[in-house]
């Protein structure tokens, strides 16, 4: 006789009783552990989530966060972006909390152990959920994949970007990053 286990699906208020000192993300009622970013991977966070931010303040073009900071995009998905930007039009999704709705970009640095959530999974909610732009940045490869949200719902890629290029965002207008500083 077969055995059948139903698996559990969590939620937004199972995810807010997990301890602090560890990190989580929601994926489709999902709970997932997601450990702490290697030295490379939180280099290039910095570096990039500083140039967004740096133009994006001097731009007063909105709101920049970086990891660990919750996104709730629905009651059974919860991520953790490396990096996010919202619009100064949508400032009203932030919260006291975390951010309750699609941030306009985001920005995912594959590690060894996220590649398929980052590159399939999440991406495949993030366009579902309307996250307008999301770049994947590949470390050992020296690229940054750019997708853009189409009308239709899911992504389109614009560009990717090698090691010596000048990325540019859709959403963040005039914003050019030299991907060689990253890459360093």
């Amino acid at each position: 006789m077969e055995t059948i286990v139903e698996k559990r699906k969590y939620t937004y208020e199972d995810y807010l009783k997990t301890p602090d000192d560890i990190r989580y993300e929601l994926i489709e009622g999902e709970l997932i552990m997601t450990p702490s970013p290697v030295t490379r991977h939180q280099r290039i966070s910095i570096l990039l989530a500083s140039e967004i931010l740096r133009y994006v303040l001097d731009n007063n073009l909105g709101e920049v966060f970086a990891a660990p900071y919750d996104v709730v995009l629905s009651n059974e998905n919860v991520f953790q972006p490396d990096i996010l930007f919202i619009s100064k039009d949508r400032v009203d999704i932030i919260t006291d909390k975390n951010v309750q709705g699609a941030p306009d970009l985001i920005v995912e640095i594959l590690s060894e152990s996220t590649v398929y959530r980052d590159a399939i999974q999440k991406k495949r909610l993030y366009a579902r959920f309307g996250v307008k732009e999301y770049w994947i940045v590949a470390p050992d490869d020296k690229l940054v994949e750019v997708y853009y949200l189409r009308d239709k719902g899911g992504y389109q890629m614009l560009k990717t970007y090698l090691e010596d290029d000048i990325i540019e965002s859709q959403i963040i207008r005039g914003l050019k990053i030299e991907l060689n500083r990253l890459f360093a």
